[in-house]
C-alpha cells in the first residue's frame, strides 16, 4: 500500500463526513421533522389548555428555517466532525487491528464507532421529542449522556487491548468473542448504576416517542453507513496504488 499522510486521510475523512451528513439530513428531513412537529403540537396545545399564552411573541427563528437551514448547517457540521474524528482511528487502527484492507479497515471502525458513540449510549438514555423532559434536569441529563459516551469508549479501548492479550492464547476468533462478551457484561453493569432517566408526562402518545426514537437512530444509521462507504473508497484510493496499464501485446508475424 501507498504511505499517505495522516492529514491526507484526514481530509477524505471529512468530505466523506460531509456526505454523510447530507445522507443524515435528508433522512432528519423526510423522518423526522414531522415527528418534531407533532410534538411541538403537543406542547402549545397543554401550554392552551393550562392557559400558559405567548402573547403573540415571534420566536427568534422561524420552525420553517429550524427545520431546512437549521439542521442542516448542524447535522453537516456534525458529519464533518466526526469524519475527521474516526479518520484518525482509522489511521491508527490500519494493520493494528488485522490483515485487513482500507475498506474493511474503514467497516470496522465505522461499525465499531456507531456502536460504542452512538448505539450504547441510545439504550441507556434514548432521544426524545419536545415537550418531553423536565426543563430543570436538562444540564443532568446531558451530563449523564455524554458520562454514558465517555464510558463507552473507555470500555470498548478495554475491550480492544483485551482481545489481543487473549488472541495468542486464544486464537483470533474465541479472543474475539471473550472479549466481546466482556463488552457486554461490563456495558450492563453500566447501565445498571448510572441512574435512569423517566421523564415522559403521563398524556404524552407512547407511538410518538417510539416513532421519533426510531426516526433519531435511522439518522444515525444513515450517518454512519454513509460514512463507512464513502471513506472505504477514498481510503482505497490513497492507500492503493492503482494497477499499471498493460502493455499492448503486439501481434508476432
Amino acid at each position: 500500500m501507498n504511505n499517505p499522510s495522516p492529514r491526507a486521510l484526514l481530509v477524505r475523512g471529512m468530505l466523506a463526513g460531509l456526505l454523510a451528513g447530507v445522507a443524515a439530513f435528508l433522512v432528519a428531513y423526510l423522518l423526522g421533522e414531522s415527528k418534531v412537529d407533532a410534538a411541538i403540537a403537543i406542547e402549545e396545545a397543554g401550554q392552551h389548555a393550562a392557559g400558559v399564552h405567548d402573547h403573540g411573541e415571534a420566536a427568534p427563528v422561524s420552525r420553517a428555517l429550524q427545520a431546512t437551514a437549521g439542521l442542516g448547517t448542524g447535522v453537516l457540521l456534525y458529519g464533518v466532525a466526526l469524519g475527521g474524528i474516526a479518520a484518525l482511528v482509522f489511521c491508527y487502527a490500519l494493520g493494528r487491528i488485522g490483515r485487513f484492507g482500507p475498506r474493511a479497515t474503514a467497516a470496522l471502525v465505522t461499525g465499531g464507532l456507531f456502536v460504542t458513540v452512538t448505539l450504547v449510549p441510545f439504550l441507556k438514555y434514548p432521544a426524545n421529542p419536545p415537550a418531553v423532559g423536565d426543563p430543570e434536569t436538562a444540564a443532568r441529563r446531558t451530563a449523564l449522556y455524554l458520562l454514558m459516551i465517555a464510558l463507552s469508549a473507555l470500555l470498548a479501548a478495554i475491550t480492544l487491548i483485551l482481545g489481543r492479550r487473549l488472541a495468542p492464547k486464544l486464537g483470533n476468533w474465541n479472543a474475539s468473542i471473550a472479549a466481546g462478551a466482556a463488552f457486554v457484561l461490563a456495558v450492563g453493569i453500566s447501565y445498571a448504576v448510572l441512574p435512569g432517566i423517566n421523564e415522559v408526562p403521563e398524556d404524552f402518545p407512547a407511538a410518538l416517542i417510539w416513532q421519533f426514537r426510531l426516526a433519531s437512530l435511522a439518522i444515525q444509521a444513515a450517518l454512519w453507513t454513509t460514512f463507512g462507504l464513502a471513506f472505504g473508497y477514498l481510503a482505497e484510493r490513497a492507500l492503493v496504488p492503482a494497477a499499471a496499464p498493460k502493455e499492448a501485446v503486439q501481434p508476432t508475424s
